[in-house]
């Protein structure tokens, strides 16, 4: 009930940035996934445009105050982290 009146009470801008920044987490989450798949190099260009997007988006937010403009550069940050690190597989224990 309380996120229902919290959404419905927010600036149209904030919901519209998050949900941007929500689907920019997402194109670079499954850009991991797409790795090693024929679809590796959809998954790489779709993340690129993603990160342009969302970079834009940061410096845009830069004008609406400090709050939007952090949650920005966070997800501006945890995109490139998601993308970039690269994690060692695990190997099976025998």
């Amino acid at each position: 009930m309380f996120l229902c009146l919290a959404v419905t009470t927010a600036n149209p801008l904030f919901c519209l940035v998050g949900l941007l920044q929500l689907i920019g987490l997402l194109v670079a989450g499954a850009t991991r996934f797409t790795q090693g798949t024929p679809y590796e190099r959809t998954g790489q260009w779709s993340c690129l445009i993603a990160l342009g997007l969302i970079g834009t988006i940061c410096g845009v937010t830069l004008q609406l105050g400090p709050g939007i403009a952090t949650t920005s550069a966070v997800t501006l940050t945890l995109m490139t982290m998601i993308v970039v690190i690269e994690l060692p597989r695990r190997r099976p224990s025998t």
